[in-house]
């Protein structure tokens, strides 16, 4: 009795050992294929900005802005060719004027002597600030970056029909935004550089599209946004002063509320 008492104990040991290990080997690959689920998932993070600062949340915007313009490392993307003329002028000012100030201060001369010099120095300063004082306010204004003209290679690459807009391989583009103090309307215009009675395209949006309450921002949106009003630019589908501010989709419902009323 004591010898079968002992086997049937045995016996029953082997028999939980071996279910044991079964759910130990059922389990595992579960585990495994968890950690392969976490390892492909993207993580995705998103900025966040306190709405309340404007001048921060036009910055965050105006960047976002150039970078669906010029960015290349997605395969659909723009990547257009910035125009860094004017900003290189501007760079040599404020370099001739850095040099100035900094030979005013470590000049080798006697305070006396270097009145003179001092003085001209100082002048020159203020003379160059103001020459981009007055860069700033009426060549800048509100343009945050010029392009060169669009290369072949872009227009065939994104479809683009040239016949629709010869000028967009001759000028390059002007990308200008607004942000009303104490408004909630973010708009952003692209027209030609260097031309008269240039053509355009604009597109309001507010800022609540893109921010959430607690400023979380939802940059591929924007980016979104911005590469589809290029190509409406580069379709030909421009806008004119009559048309007003395109609000999202609003003149789109607006149209459809008119031909609802009169039929």
């Amino acid at each position: 009795d004591i010898t079968n008492k002992r086997t049937r104990e045995a016996m029953g040991r082997k028999k939980n050992t071996s279910i044991s290990a079964k759910v130990v080997e059922e389990t595992v690959p579960d585990d495994d294929m968890e950690e392969e689920d976490e390892e492909e998932e993207e993580e995705v993070a998103y900025l966040q900005v306190d709405t309340g600062d404007i001048v921060k949340l036009k910055q965050i915007l105006d960047e976002t802005v150039v970078a669906a313009l010029v960015d290349s490392e997605e395969e659909d993307s723009l990547a257009l060719s910035e125009d860094h003329g004017l900003d290189n002028i501007k760079l040599f000012l404020m370099t001739l004027g850095c040099v100035f100030a900094m030979f005013a201060q470590f000049a080798p001369l006697p305070f006396p002597d270097s009145r003179f010099v001092l003085g001209a120095c100082c002048a020159t300063y203020f003379l160059i600030s103001g020459v981009l004082q007055l860069m700033t306010t009426f060549l800048d204004k509100d343009c945050i970056m010029i392009t060169k003209p669009v290369s072949s290679d872009i227009i065939k690459k994104h479809k683009m029909d040239a016949s629709k807009n010869k000028d967009i391989s001759k000028y390059g583009l002007r990308v200008r935004t607004q942000l009303p103090k104490f408004s909630e309307f973010f708009t952003v215009i692209l027209e030609f550089q260097d031309m008269d009675n240039t053509p355009f395209v604009k597109q309001t949006w507010s800022v609540g599209k893109f921010f959430d309450v607690e400023g979380m921002f939802d940059e591929y949106g924007l980016v979104e946004q911005v590469e589809m009003l290029f190509r409406r630019f580069g379709q030909g589908n421009f806008d004119t002063e009559d048309d007003g501010t395109n609000m999202g989709n609003s003149s789109k419902q607006t149209k459809t509320t008119k031909k609802v009323k009169k039929t």
